[in-house]
């Protein structure tokens, strides 16, 4: 393996955990409906916090897992690199 290869690897591996990461981090769609059943008393201001950060990891999601696919791509298109190795 050359630098570049070796580098983009690291790169590709922190970028994949990054992408379960983010993953992991969102809350599942079925959160808002549980805490309506149940009786949750959520303030006003507590459930626009709660959009705001779960639509931002929505977004950060979208942008680590195209990051992800271009690696993905760039990796297999390197000479050297085969997806037998």
């Amino acid at each position: 393996m050359t630098i570049p290869q070796i580098v983009l690897s690291i790169i590709y591996f922190v970028v994949a955990l990054g992408l379960i990461a983010v993953v992991m981090l969102q809350s599942g769609k079925s959160a808002g409906l549980s805490g309506a059943i149940a009786g949750g008393a959520d303030t006003f201001l507590s459930k626009n916090k709660a959009k705001s950060a779960d639509a931002r990891l929505a977004k950060m999601t979208k942008w680590v897992a195209i990051v992800f696919m271009i690696l993905t791509l760039v990796l297999c298109l390197l000479p050297g690199v085969s997806a037998a190795a």
